[in-house]
């Protein structure tokens, strides 16, 4: 599949996240002649283990993540950070684990938005709010180059259209900017050519760190509950 650079808005030092801003940036991707194409929206969910015997709690993961992508309806992906861990399972794997009540979710983020065709680019634009709600927590957007899938290859490429769109979005003097954290793939044992399991580390990289304003919601009790 084509490679994709997920990318999250870094709002400046004193400044948060608003819709505002997201409404400029997503003008200006029409404004260098993005095309807009359609609606996307991809979920990841923080889990917790249920445990009979808090003597155990040990054993099992707390940093275990699951993702759901556009491009993949009927995958779902597994990610655990520490262990360097990614997996792919069939997306009927959530109703599985519902029935087991060996995790339950803590909470999810659901990043939704416009998709936009840009000559062999397309880019998502989207916000990133909780389920069930529309309290606006970050901004992503995913930057796909259709033509090739290595990840080598087209770093140089990807890097100059990034050069060229933080560029455009100068001119708008927003309060931040948007980050790329590349995450290490060989580490999860992935190699090359780029699949949708990059793109769910990319999503956990990004929005499962603990240096991610996401990961504070990860560890919240109260917010567990509300949903």
């Amino acid at each position: 599949m084509p490679i994709k650079w997920v990318l999250h808005w870094q709002p400046n030092a004193g400044t948060s996240v608003n819709s505002q801003i997201l409404n400029e940036v997503s003008q200006c991707v029409e404004s260098i002649n993005g095309v807009k194409e359609g609606r996307w929206k991809a979920t990841l969910t923080f889990y917790k283990p249920m445990l009979r015997d808090q003597s155990l709690a040990g054993e099992f993961p707390r940093d275990f993540l699951g993702i759901s992508v556009p491009e993949q309806p009927n995958k779902y992906y597994f990610v655990i950070r520490a262990q360097r861990i990614v997996m792919e399972a069939d997306s009927s794997i959530q109703n599985i684990m519902e029935k087991l009540q060996s995790y339950k979710m803590r909470v999810a983020l659901n990043f939704e938005g416009f998709q936009y065709q840009l000559g062999d680019f397309q880019l998502r634009v989207g916000k990133v709010v909780p389920t069930h709600s529309e309290n606006l927590r970050g901004i992503v957007m995913e930057v796909e180059y259709l033509p090739i899938s290595s990840i080598e290859k087209s770093r140089q490429i990807m890097e100059e259209f990034l050069e060229i769109w933080k560029e455009a979005l100068s001119k708008r003097s927003l309060p931040g900017q948007f980050m790329h954290m590349e995450p290490n793939f060989t580490e999860y044992g992935l190699p090359e050519p780029y699949t949708s399991q990059h793109t769910a580390v990319q999503y956990a990289n990004c929005y499962g760190s603990t240096n991610c304003i996401c990961s504070k919601w990860a560890g919240s009790e109260k917010l567990g509950r509300s949903h």
